[in-house]
């Protein structure tokens, strides 16, 4: 039985420019910018960006699937910022937290000497709060990975995690569209 050729279009929001080079997309608005290389071909016409795949295999299908989410929350990100929350529990020693550079520090942590370090991915903004560590971008994996980066430094081993309850935890996120 012969494959139908597939093709899919994503509207474009006024005020988002699109620019496509041969591997790479770019989307910017008001100053914001996000970037991503695809291996598959994408084309801008009439305000819509359109992906079409003649005679495509299982594979294929898939990384229609994948390329449109992945556009979609590109555009959806240009217009709002992704935002993580986390707050800080210190149960059995006070933590510090602070940002240099590109790492948030955080010390006395169960009252270690050294340090631990969390990395800052490019192009994300940290804030933090009292306890709340508010961390922003235009792109939702950066945001979601620095989020997870600062969660994971905090990582507790070796002790009973329902005793030893410090650490730093997401507790709320940009929630992403509903499956059907």
């Amino acid at each position: 039985m012969p494959q139908k050729n597939i093709y899919e279009e994503i509207k474009i929001p006024e005020g988002v420019d699109v620019e496509i080079t041969k591997e790479k997309i770019k989307i910017s608005k008001e100053g914001n910018e996000i970037e991503r290389k695809f291996d598959y071909e994408i084309k801008k016409q009439d305000g819509k960006l359109i992906i079409e795949f003649k005679k495509p295999d299982k594979n294929d299908k898939k990384m229609i699937k994948t390329m449109i989410a992945h556009l979609n929350n590109m555009l959806k990100g240009i217009n709002e910022k992704y935002i993580y929350k986390l707050q800080i529990c210190t149960v059995h020693f006070p933590m510090n937290i602070k940002i240099e550079g590109n790492e948030v520090i955080i010390k006395n942590f169960l009252g270690e000497v050294k340090d631990r370090k969390a990395r800052i991915i490019e192009g994300v903004d940290i804030k933090i709060d009292g306890e709340i560590i508010t961390v922003e971008s235009c792109d939702k994996e950066k945001a979601g990975q620095t989020a997870a980066n600062i969660e994971s430094a905090t990582k507790i081993k070796k002790r009973d995690r329902r005793i030893f309850q410090d650490g730093i935890y997401i507790i709320e996120k940009q929630k992403g569209r509903k499956r059907k």
